[in-house]
């Protein structure tokens, strides 16, 4: 059995840890913050017994369960195959982290960044070993989305990529597959640009956030609404997002906008928070925010 660490414990890497053991690995969750690794492994817990219960899981929720564990440190690193780092969108965070990584990792553990929007270049621009580092942009929420992208770096090797690709679909997930490092990747840059063109029509009071995920997910097949995508990763996310993607040089797929900073300083941070676009109460039910309330 293989085994996974994943070093951030907030909306995507919780999920990304949950399917990996959900697909057999022996898993492991680290962050800075203890208590957020165990509100991670209570989410974990409580989504598995839910699949369970609707028969979407192949055994046990608690035999799922029992492939994850809590790290206290990234020193765990050194028995793993296989790291991915789900820390905030911040270069300088991310790049430490990685080098740091490759003091602890054997030669043949892949490391991997869930970055949603800087070149994995860039990040692997100070390793000793750029071709060990791959891009794995999950996307979530992980359980339930089957796509992510896999970032081939200018130096990730061959071999490296190739089997980021199998792991991808060891985890029952489609790898859309980079070959150019850009910033944003792919789906970002598409979806940026929706959503850009979503918010420009909600702060016009064109139309509301509600009618747009809705016709989006009944005209064009969508899961999720663009806003209800948004309220998933975190408002704060998007912003940050936003502003990576300002500083690239590419402000014109930035999915962010005047309407996201009012949200973020109203605190409406999205579902992690209880509200965002949509305030949500208990049993699933969600109600559509009135943005036009923000001064």
């Amino acid at each position: 059995m293989e085994n996974v660490l994943v070093i951030g414990a907030g909306f995507m890497g919780t999920g990304i840890a949950q399917v990996a053991a959900q697909n057999g690995y022996c898993t492991y969750l680290q962050d800075s913050d203890a208590a957020a690794v165990e509100k991670a492994l209570a989410n974990i817990r409580w989504s598995t017994e839910k699949l369970e219960s609707k028969g979407q899981l192949n055994e046990p929720a608690k035999a799922v369960q029992q492939r994850i564990s809590a790290a206290k440190d990234i020193a765990i690193a050194a028995k793993c195959q296989w790291v991915i780092e789900a820390v905030y969108e911040d270069e300088k965070l991310k790049k430490g982290l990685l080098q740091d990584l490759e003091q602890i990792c054997p030669a043949e553990t892949i490391l991997a960044s869930n970055t949603s929007s800087i070149r994995i270049t860039r990040l692997a621009s100070d390793a000793r070993h750029p071709e060990r580092i791959v891009g794995l942009h999950f996307y979530g929420p992980v359980p339930l989305m089957l796509l992510v992208e896999v970032i081939k770096g200018e130096k990730t090797s061959a071999a490296v990529f190739d089997k980021s690709v199998d792991f991808i679909l060891s985890l029952h997930k489609y790898p859309v597959k980079v070959m150019k490092d850009i910033p944003g990747f792919i789906m970002n840059r598409i979806t940026g640009t929706a959503f850009r063109e979503a918010l420009n029509l909600v702060e016009a009071g064109i139309a509301t956030v509600e009618d747009i995920d809705t016709g989006m997910k009944y005209g064009y097949g969508w899961t999720l609404g663009p806003f209800e995508m948004a309220d998933y990763a975190g408002l704060d996310v998007y912003q940050r997002v936003g502003q990576a993607f300002k500083a690239m040089g590419i402000e014109a797929y930035a999915p962010t906008s005047t309407l996201i900073d009012k949200m973020v300083q109203a605190g409406r941070l999205g579902r992690k928070v209880g509200k965002g676009f949509y305030d949500y109460a208990q049993g699933g039910i969600k109600t559509a925010f009135d943005t036009s309330k923000l001064a």
